[in-house]
């Protein structure tokens, strides 16, 4: 007798077991009138393994063998995915198709940029030399909280708005630039005119009063180069930058933040006829100095080594574009050219320096002069 129940009893278990996965996947309080295809939540039958048990039983207690349980499943599956990319809020990898992630919508005014970096928008702020529109900060916990807390404070005190955005945000509205977290949208900083500068009183040696030094720049079209050059002047003690506007890299976001900052505190000029502004200064009597890579390129001037030069008047440094150098016309507006010489011999297409470390390397040999007269 025990081994003809043994077969009722397993068939019992079996059929137990079905029942209470039935029950798992369809839910306690799924009604029984459910339209066919209706969302059926997070633990649809789609979502979990199937058993030939739970097909039977689905399809007794719905008066259909196994049919709408197939066909709705499919439908569940989809629904289920789309709720869980929807969820995670996330693109589709390597496909052009389905839900993508949508960039952050920013109506910007008309005409403004996009400052990046820590140094220049906090400098931005500060000197509020720009119409200022918005501060964007990430959305940041532990070290960066207080730095982030500090600029939403200087932005309060300026009347600026702030966006607390995530950082992929900050990197679409930078262009994935480094933006250490902080973008702000303000107005371009132009140019200077110099018109509108106020004339320097020229230094005399035998008065001791301070001999001047400006930096002139032609046809710098690298904006890194641009930044570099300017953190230098300033660094060194330059007292003003003018650059030619013709073929000449803008004051952008990505200059400011290749300076440090210094853009935002440290004016620059322009001027549209350099060979005149060099003609004239050097009628008041300043000293026009050009540079070179090549000496053997220049002719008419004479050459020399920045180590020989001796400061003592005031002087125009002239820098040159990135590839070609100064151009003629305005070599000929210089009294003499410096040179950096070099420490080895070089291979013949490696004979140059990148034009900020030049530009660094001769400043620092004219103003180390200044350092040993004690001004």
């Amino acid at each position: 007798m025990e081994r003809a129940l043994l077969p009722r009893v397993c068939r019992a278990l079996w059929l137990c077991r079905a029942g209470l996965r039935f029950c798992f996947t369809r839910g306690p309080s799924a009604p029984s009138g459910a339209e066919e295809g209706a969302p059926r939540g997070r633990d649809s039958p789609a979502s979990l393994p199937q058993h030939p048990g739970a097909v039977l039983a689905s399809g007794r207690a719905r008066g259909d063998p196994g049919q709408r349980e197939q066909s709705g499943a499919g439908r569940g599956s989809r629904t289920g995915q789309e709720l869980l990319r929807a969820q995670q809020d996330l693109p589709r990898a390597g496909k052009g198709k389905g839900p993508q992630r949508k960039a952050l919508s920013l109506e910007r005014t008309k005409g403004s940029e996009i400052l990046f970096g820590t140094a220049p928008c906090w400098l931005a702020l500060a000197q509020a030399r720009r119409a200022l529109f918005r501060l964007f900060l990430k959305h940041s916990s532990g070290s960066a909280r207080p730095v982030r807390g500090e600029f939403a404070l200087q932005a309060a005190a300026r009347g600026v708005p702030v966006l607390h955005v995530s950082g992929r945000e900050l990197d679409v509205l930078c262009r994935g630039r480094p933006h250490q977290g902080v973008c702000l949208e303000a107005s371009p900083l132009p140019f200077k005119s110099l018109r509108d500068a106020e004339e320097p009183q020229l230094g005399d040696g035998q008065s001791g009063r301070r001999q001047l030094l400006w930096l002139v720049l032609e046809h710098i079209q690298d904006p890194m180069n641009l930044g570099a050059l300017l953190r230098s002047a300033y660094f060194l003690g330059v007292d003003r930058v003018v650059a030619s506007h013709r073929n000449s890299c803008p004051l952008t976001p990505i200059v400011s933040k290749a300076s440090a900052g210094v853009m935002e505190v440290f004016d620059v000029y322009g001027t549209d006829d350099l060979q005149g502004f060099l003609k004239a200064k050097s009628a008041e009597g300043w000293e026009v100095v050009g540079t070179v890579s090549r000496p053997g390129n220049v002719e008419d001037v004479p050459v020399i080594s920045c180590s020989e030069f001796r400061w003592d008047k005031p002087i125009i440094v002239v820098i040159g574009s990135e590839g070609e150098g100064l151009s003629l016309e305005t070599q000929l507006q210089c009294q003499q050219m410096l040179a950096i010489p070099p420490g080895r011999a070089l291979h013949p297409s490696i004979d140059s320096l990148n034009v900020s470390v030049a530009a660094g390397i001769l400043l620092h040999s004219i103003c180390s002069q200044k350092r040993r007269h004690g001004d």
